[in-house]
């Protein structure tokens, strides 16, 4: 175990006594024996522990502190988000925990019982699962579910883009740009918001007297989703059943990109016989040759609702969030690439 970072519980379990009576210890206040403060305030010292820290959070029941899940940091959406988080709480006097899962459910697990552990006040969870483990966490605290609407047993707060309205906007663009084959280029996932931006497409075929097919559904493995290669194989086997492809939306600017690049491979032009649509807008939508046609989350919206919504959750006893549901816009970027 690390200095400095232990917790009230294993201050109790090395001890050998009661969560309670290291309070009393810390506090001191109430009735507990000299062996017993002994050795309560020998394992502080021997992990060098905050005592003061330690007393204001029990005598509070607030850490000052909060918790961030994210499944991918290296994803500029999500990496945008944390840091705009991070930042609006660290102006307000708490300490973040940024745990990265890698979208591993295992570690998803770990860091929940971490994050208890830790006393935290609060989670913001962009979870890269379909359901969180709220059994791990053995105080009711508040939960700010970011861009993810998770299967839960705990009442949660959502704040989400509009992911529906972008796959429709996107579809209902390409449609109006003359596309009449478009296929959805999309990863394997079941998250809430991949669904979304399937059924929108799905909504403007209808709207367009279009005859939705499934297996206009493209779905690439996760771990290959930013493969140029495995796109063009993709690709190319549609043709080569003969599917004839004039609009792809791709679910997430980097599967667009990909899509791009396979078709120039391919001896097509974009957007003269194909035209694409990704989501995200992210940074380099833009610089991108051809630039991208996109949809953009107003990324700086989300992190204003998800941290005051938290913020007024942990600090006003009188404001009730549960089963809050926010969805923020979206906004089509119409470029080069249709």
């Amino acid at each position: 175990m690390k200095k400095g970072q232990i917790s009230i519980k294993e201050i109790a379990k090395l001890s050998g006594v009661s969560v309670a009576t290291v309070s009393r210890v810390i506090n001191n206040n109430g009735r507990f024996s000299e062996e017993t403060r002994k050795k309560v305030l020998d394992v502080i010292e021997k992990y060098q522990y905050n005592t003061n820290a330690v007393a204001k959070t029990l005598r509070m029941n607030k850490s000052q502190t909060i918790g961030i899940i994210v499944p991918d940091i290296n994803n500029e959406f999500f990496s945008t988000i944390v840091h705009g988080v991070e930042r609006y709480f660290f102006e307000r006097g708490f300490s973040t925990f940024i745990c990265h899962t890698d979208k591993s459910p295992e570690k998803e697990r770990a860091y929940i019982k971490s994050l208890d552990a830790k006393m935290v006040d609060g989670l913001v969870c962009i979870s890269g699962q379909e359901e969180i483990d709220d059994s791990l966490l053995s105080r009711n605290i508040p939960i700010i579910c970011i861009d993810r609407r998770p299967k839960t047993r705990k009442n949660i707060s959502i704040i989400e883009s509009d992911h529906f309205d972008g796959g429709y906007k996107a579809t209902k663009h390409l449609i109006e740009k003359g596309c009449r084959n478009i296929i959805v280029l999309t990863k394997q996932s079941n998250l809430s918001p991949v669904n979304d931006r399937i059924k929108g497409y799905i909504q403007a075929l209808s709207e367009y007297s279009y005859t939705f097919d499934p297996s206009n559904i493209i779905r690439i493995p996760n771990h290959q989703q930013f493969n140029v290669d495995l796109t063009k194989e993709v690709i190319q086997k549609e043709i080569n059943q003969g599917k004839k492809i004039d609009g792809i939306f791709a679910t997430n600017d980097w599967l667009a990109l990909n899509a791009v690049m396979a078709l120039n491979e391919l001896g097509f032009n974009v957007p003269g016989n194909v035209k694409v649509v990704g989501f995200d807008d992210d940074t380099i939508a833009k610089y991108f040759k051809p630039s991208l046609t996109t949809i953009r989350q107003d990324i700086k919206k989300i992190v204003e609702q998800a941290s005051s919504l938290l913020y007024q959750m942990l600090t006003n006893k009188e404001f009730a969030a549960d089963k809050k549901h926010i969805i923020v816009p979206v906004t089509l970027i119409e470029r080069d690439t249709s």
